[in-house]
């Protein structure tokens, strides 16, 4: 069952919710393994639709200046392993897939919530990103993205911490 939506925003400040999700690699990834990182994760409605594709080419292409000032970036969906892994080979993409088909972590970060399309509600992921500092707390909350431009607004304000 679907977890409930979380609140609309994290508090900045506030511990990062922990996680443990399926990655494409066969294994897992898991808030743990970025310790003493920051982490820039940034969470999708869907692998290989338009601008879910361009934000996660954005932030492959600065992958490298995100290593430089220290923070690790993580791309999360509900999408399935399989479709995650499908849209990493087929984009060239250098960012791990996390896949959340459980929504709990999706909904512990506020990107689980209702969204309507063409007057339909339906409940799917919220565009968002939340960058985590060294510390394991929340440094910044972007709760309504818009693609263009978005990676290099995370990546001034990784630098910036």
């Amino acid at each position: 069952m679907p977890a409930k939506p979380a609140p609309d925003t994290l508090t900045v400040g506030a511990k990062a919710p922990g996680f443990k999700l399926p990655a494409d690699d066969g294994g897992m990834v898991s808030l743990a393994d970025f310790k003493g990182k920051k982490l820039a994760i940034y969470f999708y409605p869907r692998a290989d639709t338009p601008g879910c594709t361009k934000e996660s080419i954005d932030f492959s292409k600065h992958k490298s200046a995100f290593s430089r000032a220290n923070t690790a970036i993580l791309g999360v969906s509900a999408d399935p392993v399989k479709a995650q892994s499908k849209f990493k080979q087929k984009h060239d993409l250098n960012i791990p897939p996390g896949s959340d088909e459980t929504t709990e972590m999706l909904a512990a970060y506020g990107a689980w919530g209702e969204k309507s399309l063409y007057g339909r509600k339906f409940m799917g992921v919220i565009r968002s990103t939340v960058l985590i500092g060294e510390d394991g707390r929340i440094a910044q909350v972007w709760p309504k993205v818009k693609v263009e431009g978005h990676a290099e607004e995370v990546l001034a304000a990784a630098k910036a911490l």
